[in-house]
């Protein structure tokens, strides 16, 4: 299978303007993501995929490749599936530019997700990583999954996912990583579906494939490092990079 890799990135995110432009060691946030997938050498292509001239010319001035996003979207994956209708590709992997520490293991395990019987049944694959701290479980930046004991998706939360009624029950909780891959026809049924109840009250565009029948696989994994998603992440992530370094 033909296997690329897109990085929607918006200039004008809502919680942190301008936040794939922050500056993160000796690069930009977005610059920093782009670099660390194309060095996993696991695709045959890496696009980021903009609707800003800035970030548009901060990757091609850096040697890479990215794609002038033509309409307005409303997610990352109608963005996405814009840009690859007319690409030979059989999987596309989404990272979000705001995961400037993915790595090698985590898209490796996404990828597998697609191999033998099962991964025949798979639309959409994505990954989890567990979370302990109230403080994270509570915190509506951080999507909570729930999955079945195939580890397909059964739902994606804002909120504390599931709701412990029992006081002496204390059950796992798992973040969502917002690392997706889908199959070219998933991606591309998915554009042409509209918003219904739980994606336009949780604002999660992953919970479309789920209200449409789709399966999601979902891969626990271990931290692939802070996303980016308010000031006070740029904050933690320059000193997770320190200590990386």
């Amino acid at each position: 299978m033909k296997k690329i890799a897109v990085i929607p990135a918006r200039y004008s995110a809502t919680r942190f303007p301008g936040k794939l432009m922050q500056q993160l060691g000796d690069k930009t946030v977005i610059r920093m993501t782009y670099d660390n997938v194309v060095a996993t050498n696991l695709f045959d292509d890496v696009f980021v995929v903009t609707d800003s001239d800035i970030i548009y010319n901060e990757i091609v001035s850096n040697n890479g490749k990215a794609i002038m996003s033509i309409k307005n979207h409303e997610t990352g994956s109608d963005r996405i599936a814009e840009a690859i209708e007319n690409i030979d590709c059989d999987i596309i992997l989404n990272v979000q530019g705001d995961e400037p520490f993915v790595n090698y293991k985590a898209l490796s395990d996404i990828l597998s997700s697609f191999d033998g019987e099962i991964g025949k049944t798979v639309d959409v694959a994505t990954l989890k990583e567990s979370i302990i701290k109230d403080e994270d479980i509570n915190n509506s930046n951080f999507v909570k999954v729930v999955t079945d004991y195939n580890d397909f998706a059964l739902y994606f939360s804002r909120s504390p996912i599931p709701f412990s009624r029992e006081i002496n029950f204390s059950p796992k909780y798992f973040r969502h990583i917002g690392i997706y891959a889908f199959r070219k026809d998933a991606l591309l049924r998915f554009s042409k579906l509209s918003m219904r109840q739980n994606e336009t009250a949780e604002k999660l565009e992953q919970l479309r494939y789920l209200e449409y029948g789709m399966k999601i696989k979902v891969i626990e994994t271990e931290s692939i490092g802070i996303g980016i998603d308010t000031p006070e992440d740029l904050e933690k992530a320059k000193i997770y990079l320190s200590s990386i370094a």
